[in-house]
């Protein structure tokens, strides 16, 4: 897929393909959606303007996370490591470092092949908190995933609407998992569509955001969001609304890569 197959979450929009903040169904109130930061300490966001935050990110090791490369860019992450500083950064509820920062090599090395992955190295290890363990198996087609977001809220009737940095947690289900992810916003007026009770949508400012696998029981973290996908009649101002599809690095898909950098066999939560 070319990168204008796709629309970043992000703020400042460069290529299509980016996220922030969760797109929910109409006629179920907020409130289900929205979850306490303590409650998903490994998940955290990577810079905050204003009252906007920006880009997320997922601990896998005691010393790594990990989020869509162009995360990079869209945040201050990249300059301060380039300029030999240490990036701040809070996860459940006390301040680490960022001292290093790795693209995948196919990252904007070609536009079929892109990988839009990066890892963040911490200064420090830490026990706390628990890393969410990797998809291993290529086996998420159907599987149902939890999304998570801070930033931009709106309705599946009209899409992305206003920033109020709340966290939110939605639910949808893998339709596609070839060499990305993909889950489609079901529409639940439609007879049969399949909408889960709390189906929802990655929205502005997302990418980098987990998709996890089981979470109650045995997490899984099976993608990192990277945008949505380009449909005819397709609107920045209507971005996550019911029919939209949002696009997920497929975890499993480069297990070898991230094992490599780390210098660990997954899982690494143990």
């Amino acid at each position: 897929m070319t990168k204008n197959h796709l629309i970043p979450l992000i703020l400042t929009i460069v290529y299509i393909g980016n996220a922030q903040g969760i797109i929910i169904r109409h006629d179920v109130g907020p409130a289900r959606y929205e979850v306490r930061s303590s409650d998903y300490p490994a998940v955290f966001f990577l810079e905050q303007q204003g009252n906007r935050r920006i880009c997320a990110a997922t601990v896998i090791h005691s010393k790594w996370a990990i989020t869509a490369a162009h995360c990079l860019d869209e945040t201050m992450v990249q300059n301060t490591i380039d300029n030999g500083g240490q990036y701040a950064v809070r996860i459940g509820g006390k301040d680490r470092d960022i001292d290093a920062v790795i693209r995948h090599p196919n990252y904007y090395q070609t536009n079929v092949d892109e990988v839009d992955l990066a890892l963040l190295r911490f200064q420090g290890d830490s026990l706390t908190p628990r890393p969410i363990p990797l998809q291993i198996e290529n086996n998420e087609l159907g599987q149902e995933v939890s999304i998570f977001g801070w930033g931009y809220f709106g309705l599946g009737t009209f899409g992305r609407q206003y920033n109020d940095s709340e966290l939110r947690r939605a639910k949808n289900r893998i339709f596609e998992a070839a060499r990305r992810l993909r889950i489609r916003f079901e529409d639940p007026r439609t007879r049969n569509s399949g909408a889960l009770q709390l189906e929802g949508m990655p929205s502005l400012g997302d990418s980098g955001g987990p998709a996890i696998i089981n979470l109650e029981v045995e997490p899984r973290l099976a993608g990192v969001a990277v945008g949505e996908q380009i449909q005819p009649g397709f609107s920045e101002e209507t971005q996550g609304k019911y029919g939209s599809i949002a696009v997920y690095e497929r975890i499993s898909a480069h297990i070898k890569w991230i094992e490599t950098v780390i210098g660990a066999k997954a899982p690494f939560d143990r």
